[in-house]
């Protein structure tokens, strides 16, 4: 599949899946907006792994509503449209309900969910606004097993990546007379620098055990989704939720 002539832009694109989906787009002629928050020595290092000519770094706090505008208006300034949105900027922050004073967690579950949720979800509209405008466009958003198995220290995480997964379905049916739609990926562990710690822990072989294929996903598996979900002959996947997680939670 190509994206030629593509303008995508992709949040919390410095690192992990991020990275590996803004390279898999510029791969295939795709122009791409590269989204990072605070690490701009890493969004560096991923732009100069991009393929193709002209594609842009943009930094922006996905947790503040008039920065998630400004990223916009900066993307359809420099290319002048938008066709592709990669809801994939995230933050995870484990606190047990049990170990949790109030206060912590009463701050705990709108700070996940400013970023997790509210953030894709004010990204989303103003996307949406633009390929309203043009005529159409795709969006992919990148949600978590963790939505559907639950998420036990980790609970605000697992929360707002329900959230997205019904938000984008409920825009799914709003967007599609636009001609714009709406896939979501879910994956488990996947393979990548913020995981990393995870599993090097002592449970870090039972973690891999979890999928049959006794590994954890690799970045590119999870692009290789993303890019089928916004390409061309992909509309009727509208609304769905394609797991990636190597059968390591089976959902009916």
């Amino acid at each position: 599949m190509r994206f030629d002539d593509k303008v995508v832009l992709v949040t919390g694109a410095s690192r992990g899946i991020g990275r590996e989906i803004a390279r898999a787009f510029a791969a295939r002629g795709a122009k791409v907006a590269l989204h990072y928050h605070s690490n701009l020595a890493a969004a560096q290092a991923t732009a100069a792994l991009l393929e193709g000519a002209g594609h842009m770094l943009a930094l922006a706090d996905i947790g503040d509503p008039a920065a998630v505008k400004a990223l916009v208006d900066a993307v359809v300034e420099r290319f002048g449209r938008l066709d592709i949105l990669v809801n994939n900027a995230g933050i995870y922050e484990e606190r047990p309900l049990t170990e949790t004073s109030y206060e912590e967690w009463v701050d705990y579950f709108p700070r996940i969910a400013r970023v997790n949720l509210y953030g894709a979800a004010n990204a989303i509209y103003c996307a949406a606004q633009v390929m309203m405008r043009q005529g159409g466009g795709r969006i992919v958003n990148i949600s978590s097993r963790g939505a559907f198995r639950g998420e036990p220290t980790a609970p605000a995480y697992g929360a707002s990546k329900a959230g997205l997964n019904s938000l984008g379905q409920s825009l799914a049916k709003l967007l599609a007379p636009h001609n714009i739609f709406i896939g979501t990926v879910a994956p488990g562990f996947v393979e990548t620098d913020m995981a990393a710690e995870r599993l090097a822990q002592p449970d870090g072989p039972e973690i891999r055990r979890q999928s049959p294929l006794n590994r954890v996903a690799k970045p590119e598996e999870v692009a290789h989704v993303a890019l089928f979900l916004a390409s061309a002959g992909a509309e009727f996947t509208t609304g769905a939720i394609v797991d990636v997680n190597g059968a390591s939670y089976l959902r009916s």
